[in-house]
């Protein structure tokens, strides 16, 4: 059994399905991205991961995906969890010890402190390999933690990963944190370079967002992100399948800007209408399908809840790609079987 903490929508189990993982439970609080879950065929528990009781599992866990919530830390928020980072220190090192009370001790966001919660999970239930996922920013947690699970006989790799590096048409940049008691792991090789860069000899270029979307034609690489329906029939029938338009990421004063010829910046959707075509035709905006194409998800993926909660649930997923990617090191699987799924 894989249990997967902060499950949300499913990117985790979109990723570990690749690599032929199924028995998965995954547990979350947001009923929206539970019954999204459920409907693509994911087990979910709809509960806080903080308190719900890990004694259920112990000694049946193989391996345990994390990735708390990013809005304390995220730079799309208020970030008033880089305040709080001092006092998750100490609640990493207090949960090392044994005492869970999180509750006691003051925070500026009261979510931040979900971000130490991997360690109680693995410190119960010793999952043979464990893989953690969170913004950049939250690398040097990462790094602590990694300093107590190796504490506790895990071999251990964090860093920083960009999502186009294996196959995502977007450039996420994460913080990842891989950990095995039973092998060695390292960071994972990517499967797509920057073409800006030169070419490669190994991998393929990123995935642009025109290929992503089927812009230049359904025979393209496109196939491998969006599954095996033509990528035009994914959504509205009025969008334009020209490269023509550019990609808009927030306030057009602070935008992020892509042209369709490259992956997209990273998807924050904290409102919907922050992400925006523009091109001949005009400006229009996204649609939740083509985020979820640009998130990396099948263009079938049945999404629930209203057009916002259905944005922040693909914008708060881990891509599964990239899942894949950090899973297929964490337990030992062949690499090729991630990419035979894409081919």
């Amino acid at each position: 059994m894989i249990v997967d903490g902060y499950a949300g929508a499913g990117g985790w189990d979109e990723g570990a399905r690749q690599l032929g993982l199924t028995d998965i439970v995954g547990f979350d609080n947001w009923f929206d991205a539970c019954r999204t879950a459920k409907a693509a065929g994911h087990a979910r528990i709809c509960t806080d991961v903080a308190t719900y009781p890990t004694a259920p599992f112990r000694g049946r866990v193989q391996g345990a995906m994390l990735s708390p919530p990013c809005g304390p830390f995220s730079r799309a928020g208020k970030q008033l969890g880089l305040l709080d980072r001092p006092q998750v220190h100490r609640l990493v090192d207090r949960m090392a010890a044994g005492d869970d009370r999180w509750q006691d001790m003051t925070w500026e966001d009261e979510r931040s402190h979900h971000a130490a919660q991997p360690v109680r999970w693995v410190r119960d239930l010793m999952p043979e390999w464990v893989a953690l996922e969170q913004v950049p920013e939250v690398a040097p947690l990462w790094s602590h933690i990694g300093e107590v699970y190796r504490g506790w006989g895990y071999n251990v790799w964090t860093g920083k990963l960009c999502a186009a590096d294996y196959g995502v048409p977007q450039t996420r940049e994460r913080a990842v944190l891989i950990a095995s008691r039973v092998r060695r792991v390292h960071q994972p090789v990517a499967t797509h370079y920057d073409p800006s860069h030169g070419m490669s000899l190994f991998g393929r270029p990123w995935v642009t967002i025109a290929e992503a979307l089927g812009w230049d034609g359904v025979d393209r690489p496109a196939r491998t992100i969006t599954g095996n329906r033509a990528p035009r029939w994914a959504y509205d029938q009025a969008n334009s399948y020209s490269t023509g338009w550019t990609l808009t990421h927030g306030p057009q004063a602070n935008a992020s800007v892509r042209t369709a010829d490259q992956p997209a910046a990273t998807i924050v959707c904290s409102r919907p209408g922050n992400l925006r075509w523009t091109g001949d035709e005009g400006t229009r905006q996204v649609g939740h399908a083509e985020a979820a194409i640009l998130q990396g998800f099948r263009a079938d993926y049945p999404w629930h809840g209203n057009k916002t909660s259905r944005f922040h649930q693909i914008a708060n997923a881990v891509p599964p790609g990239l899942a894949a990617a950090v899973i297929a090191v964490a337990s030992g699987l062949p690499a090729a079987a991630r990419l035979d799924v894409a081919a």
